[in-house]
């Protein structure tokens, strides 16, 4: 099943200097973290910032060129990963019917935020990071999950000081 997520927080990985974009499910509290490259960082930094460039960035040209064409985006979906690869799919309303688009998720999620399209993702992908039900020991490496009630700012702390080791082994 495909759950709406939204961009949380885009931050550094100081372990391997990449960059980590974290999703979080729209209606719940599960996190999606994606690796990616700097300059889809860097891209999608500056749309959540309203930062506007001199010359279109790829992203920007790609939101040109779907509207241009009389398009709409209709959602993007993060549909598997394979080998820590992960996998998406730009879903394109376009006046010929419409169109999936396979890209990276960094691309898709870069591309969303441009046109306020929703992100999706499959519900096996996202890890829980709060689960109160659970009444096994927790695990020391595991950094305790935040409050239900967090201030936004709280909130921003928590996920600031998480790292990709945090959300344990991931295998697919």
């Amino acid at each position: 099943m495909m759950v709406e997520v939204t961009v949380a927080r885009l931050g550094r990985d100081s372990a391997s200097e990449s960059f980590v974009v974290i999703l979080r499910e729209k209606e719940g509290r599960r996190l999606l973290p994606i690796w990616i490259g700097k300059p889809e960082a860097d891209s999608i930094l500056a749309q959540m910032n309203h930062e506007k460039s001199e010359r279109p960035l790829t992203h920007d040209l790609c939101k040109t060129l779907i509207v241009g064409l009389g398009g709409t985006l209709r959602r993007v979906s993060i549909t598997r990963v394979v080998k820590s690869t992960y996998y998406a799919e730009l879903q394109i309303d376009a006046p010929l019917g419409l169109i999936h688009v396979d890209a990276r998720p960094s691309d898709s999620i870069a591309i969303a935020l441009r046109v306020d399209a929703p992100i999706f993702a499959f519900e096996d992908l996202l890890l829980t990071i709060d689960d109160e039900d659970d009444d096994s020991s927790e695990d020391p490496a595991f950094p305790s999950p935040p409050p239900h009630e967090l201030s936004a700012e709280q909130l921003k702390a928590y996920l600031e000081n998480l790292r990709p080791e945090d959300f344990g082994k991931f295998r697919p």
